[in-house]
């Protein structure tokens, strides 16, 4: 280990500190702009919620205050906070360095499929994959394509090409796509590729794929590295992403909600969350063993998320991240490698995206080093958020004092 990583790594440690501190002296001095901060950061939330809640003048008007209160928040913020912002920033570009590539496991060099075979969806992504040509691409690698015609059965395709020989099974498609093929991979341990041919591509995302390049993906089958991944499993659905329960599994369930999401938002979440909202009908042990009734959204997902970038910064960690909210108040964010939700009836979950009704207990559970999975080798494995976590700081810890960190 090179003494300027140590050095990155004290930096990095020292900056959140300094920034705390920063924080405590800016608040004293200038008490009269942070409480005005405090108080437009809290106006602006409260429109939010109210115009998310409420329809006709009144949500409209909330929606006026929250504008202005978020634009006072901004202006406020950058007056207040350069100092914490910069020592952020120090701490992404002193910790990135310190931790170099460690934060990820190392992707092993994975010879040419003897028999590639790839599941195409034409109808993902409004036809992602015809755009790009995929299917000419994939012949032109010696790639097996299979494109679904309507009321085939996506997981009987993905056995039969199994059966007759496949040992790297790919999906182009959406997220509820990837998750019953990768099963089929799971189930079978053969090597599984995510190409990017859906609609949001969040599995592909935190698989540091480069969304844009459908055709680049198929390089995995012919020039690709393998490295072991985590799955999550609830009942008898694995999938590769999260499982939410409450406020958005509800919306999803809908029928127009494919056609225009943002409408079908708008016009359910007053009915969702309004004052006259009833809880939906779940409950489940908190982070702290208690029993919690009430939450109206819990997202379960297969390794923790960094809610402040939308993305998981490993798929390998062996747990499940686990966040509840009550209407706009955080209810809990934990992990663990179990997790149960009890109820008195059916449950409609949002499983990868996708709407499912489960009957309780829903129990959910991590499958460590479940799927093979296999990437473009010269993929450049994503870059963790600048919001640090807890394996952050211990990785640091370690890398400061001269121990090398654990991926």
């Amino acid at each position: 280990m090179t003494s300027s990583r140590r050095a990155a790594a004290v930096v990095a440690l020292a900056s959140p500190l300094l920034a705390l501190a920063a924080a405590f002296e800016t608040a004293i001095r200038h008490f009269g702009n942070f409480a005005l901060f405090v108080l437009a950061a809290a106006v602006a939330l409260a429109a939010v919620w109210y115009a998310l809640t409420r329809r006709g003048p009144l949500r409209w008007i909330a929606a006026v205050v929250a504008l202005a209160a978020a634009s006072m928040v901004i202006l406020l913020g950058v007056s207040l906070f350069l100092v914490q912002v910069g020592m952020l920033v120090v701490f992404a570009v002193s910790g990135g360095f310190a931790l170099g590539g460690q934060r990820h496991l190392v992707a092993v060099a994975a010879e040419p499929a003897r028999r590639a075979v790839l599941l195409i969806n034409p109808k993902s992504g409004d036809g992602a994959a015809e755009r790009a040509g995929l299917a000419a691409a994939a012949a032109g690698r010696g790639i097996e394509t299979i494109t679904l015609k309507p009321g085939d059965d996506l997981t009987e395709l993905a056995e039969q090409a199994v059966r007759d020989g496949a040992d790297v099974l790919g999906m182009a498609g959406g997220d509820g796509s990837q998750a019953l093929v990768a099963t089929v991979a799971m189930r079978h341990e053969v090597a599984y590729v995510c190409v990017p041919a859906g609609t949001r591509n969040h599995f592909a995302l935190d698989l540091g794929l480069d969304r844009a390049d459908v055709v680049g993906a198929l390089d995995a089958f012919t020039d690709g590295a393998e490295r072991r991944i985590d799955l999550g499993q609830v009942n008898d659905r694995v999938f590769v992403n999260n499982a939410s329960l409450g406020v958005y599994a509800e919306v999803v369930q809908s029928a127009g909600y494919r056609k225009a999401k943002i409408r079908t938002w708008g016009r359910l979440l007053p009915d969702l969350l309004g004052p006259a909202a009833s809880p939906p009908d779940f409950g489940f042990d908190g982070p702290d063993g208690k029993p919690l009734t009430g939450a109206t959204l819990v997202l379960v997902s297969n390794n923790p998320y960094d809610l402040s970038h939308g993305r998981r910064p490993r798929l390998d960690g062996g747990e499940l991240g686990i966040v509840a909210a009550r209407g706009p108040l955080p209810a809990g964010e934990w992990t663990a490698s179990g997790f149960e939700v009890r109820s008195s009836g059916d449950v409609p979950v949002g499983l990868d995206g996708e709407a499912l009704v489960l009957t309780p207990p829903l129990r959910f559970v991590s499958l460590p080093a479940a799927l093979r999975v296999r990437v473009p080798r010269n993929l450049t494995p994503p870059k963790a958020g600048a919001v640090p976590t807890r394996r952050d700081f211990d990785a640091l810890i370690r890398v400061a004092s001269g121990v090398p960190a654990v991926p």
